[in-house]
C-alpha cells in the first residue's frame, strides 16, 4: 500500500522533471533548476514513506 509521502513524492519527481524539461527545452535556467529542486525534494519525501512504510510493516510483525 502506498502511503500519503510515497504519493505526494512521487507527485514532486513527477512535476520536477516536467519543469525541468520545460526549463531545458526553453532556456529557461530558472525553471530548470526549480524543477531540479523538485525532483530532489519529491525524491526524500518518497524515501520517507518508504521507511514508515517498512517500520509499519516491520511493526505489524
Amino acid at each position: 500500500m502506498v502511503n500519503k509521502d510515497q504519493a505526494e513524492g512521487v507527485g514532486k519527481q513527477i512535476k520536477g522533471a516536467v519543469k525541468d524539461a520545460v526549463g531545458g527545452a526553453t532556456g529557461d535556467t530558472s525553471t530548470q533548476v526549480d524543477g531540479k529542486l523538485d525532483k530532489a525534494e519529491g525524491k526524500v519525501q518518497k524515501g520517507f514513506g518508504d521507511v514508515k512504510d517498512d517500520a509499519d510493516r516491520d511493526a505489524k510483525r
